[in-house]
């Protein structure tokens, strides 16, 4: 069973309470914020936890909503999900980042989704299944 390090715990919670600098959200830190909802959930609760901390944080920012991609959300809450049942027992996203580094790698999706589905307006708005390869799904 995965679990959240206190340093996770207080990323998320900083991350809750606007404390995060936009230029510190990169794609590690989306990761890790997938991981500290995931250890917590399932990935519907985790989806649902990431669209809200994801909406504050660009309304807090004053940033487009519109730059909210919902299927990158998603898919990537599946695919650390995935990482997460690779690696089960780890104690920290830290740790599932070294043993699993393949996840940092932001272009990851381009092996499931042709640039045009990932990157099309339907895709931003609402989840589209990968048109290359599945992303692997655990109940």
């Amino acid at each position: 069973m995965p679990m959240c390090s206190a340093s996770d715990l207080e990323f998320r919670a900083a991350f809750e309470a606007g404390a995060l600098p936009v230029a510190e959200f990169d794609h590690r830190a989306h990761l890790r914020l997938a991981y500290a909802y995931l250890v917590e959930g399932d990935p519907e609760s985790a989806l649902v936890s990431m669209r809200s901390a994801l909406a504050a944080f660009l309304s807090r920012n004053g940033i487009d909503p519109a730059k909210y991609h919902e299927t990158i959300t998603r898919a990537w809450i599946l695919a650390v999900r995935h990482f997460i049942a690779k690696a089960p027992d780890t104690a920290s996203f830290e740790e599932l980042a070294e043993r699993q580094p393949q996840m940092l790698d932001s272009r990851i999706m381009l092996t499931h989704y042709s640039r045009d589905r990932l990157f099309s307006a339907e895709a931003r708005a609402e989840f589209v299944l990968p048109d290359i390869d599945p992303i692997p799904e655990y109940r």
